[in-house]
């Protein structure tokens, strides 16, 4: 199995007005995601992405938040875990998601998914979508991703006008700005193992998170374990002449702190859970790792499903400010990575 090459942090972008939140405000989630992607380049991580949630006191649009990181870097990955496709216009996507990554310099790595419940009943419906006869709101957002790809490819499809305001190019037209490769740097977040069979169909490299389908009742590592085996054979299969990669997200607190110990200390989420995140949907949480850096690499070592991914999502809890998760992440990089070969 491919050791971890890429380790980055995933934010949540939570704000909330209460004493001891150091992100009040919308402006301060925003400001200080931006802080934060700037500290880890300099600390030396791979990424900085981010979770996408409606009507929440959460990151909602990504693409001015991504290309303002991209403009305030030089060398991290900026994605996203994940967009929710529900909720997206293809067309005017490509246009915001092409201006980001030509801001960055061609860094972007866009996770996009059916996405998770919502804070509404039915957001997508306000936001001017319904799903098509026949479909439900999963099938919704697959087409409106497959509609995405589509158009990343670049081929012109609109018919020009004869008087046009400004001159154009021959032939039919597409959607400006283009990035040339952004296509091979779109992800999909599954949550089951049919869903990870389609993204390798689809060329989509694969964002597994800390929340699974229960599928088989194993531990959680081990269920996220088999889906990568199964998209990677799924991958092999389609014939894709490029190799993909594969993500996972982890709360991972090393304690060398009294600080550390304060906050995580008394982790109890150290065991998977089980819940249902819809009536008719069993999912299994993956446990939060928290422990001395020595213990935690014993741990770390026996997760099967960081093993066997590339690019390892560090979860923090933004709400603690840039100071402190710059810390956390410093300490994955310091105490953990080398101990496990990730550096």
């Amino acid at each position: 199995m491919p050791l971890v090459k890429k380790i980055g942090f995933l934010s949540f972008g939570h704000w909330a007005p209460v004493p001891g939140s150091q992100t009040r405000t919308a402006a301060d989630a925003l400001n200080q995601s931006i802080e934060l992607a700037v500290a880890v380049e300099e600390l030396g991580a791979d990424g900085a992405y981010f979770r996408v949630h409606h009507f929440a006191r959460q990151l909602a649009s990504p693409f001015p938040l991504l290309a303002a990181i991209g403009a305030r870097t030089q060398r991290i990955e900026i994605g996203t875990a994940v967009i929710d496709m529900r909720y997206e216009n293809p067309f005017y996507m490509v246009e915001d998601a092409g201006a980001a990554d030509l801001i960055s310099g061609g860094r972007l790595q866009l996770g996009i998914s059916r996405g998770s419940p919502e804070q509404v009943i039915d957001g997508w419906r306000y936001f001017g979508y319904s799903p098509a006869e026949g479909e439900d709101d999963a099938d919704m957002a697959r087409r409106h991703a497959m509609v995405f790809l589509k158009l990343l490819e670049g081929e012109g499809f609109a018919q020009p006008n004869p008087r046009p305001m400004f001159p154009n190019p021959p032939g039919l037209l597409r959607l400006e700005p283009l990035s040339e490769t952004l296509r091979e740097r779109i992800w999909w977040g599954s949550g089951s193992n049919d869903t990870a069979r389609w993204a390798a169909r689809m060329g989509m490299n694969l964002q597994s998170s800390t929340l699974k389908w229960d599928e088989s009742g194993k531990p959680f590592h081990v269920q996220q374990r088999e889906q990568i085996e199964i998209y990677l054979e799924e991958w092999k299969a389609a014939g894709h002449q490029r190799a993909p990669r594969v993500s996972v997200s982890r709360s991972i607190f090393p304690l060398v702190t009294d600080q550390d110990r304060a906050y995580f200390g008394h982790e109890r989420n150290d065991q998977d859970q089980i819940g249902m995140i819809d009536p008719r949907t069993r999912a299994i949480f993956g446990r939060s790792y928290a422990n001395e850096p020595d213990k935690l690499v014993e741990e770390l070592k026996k997760d099967e499903a960081i093993a066997a991914a590339d690019t390892l999502l560090l979860t923090i809890p933004n709400q603690l400010g840039v100071e402190y998760n710059a810390h956390v992440i410093e300490s994955v990089l310091t105490y953990v990575a080398p101990e496990l070969g990730w550096r």
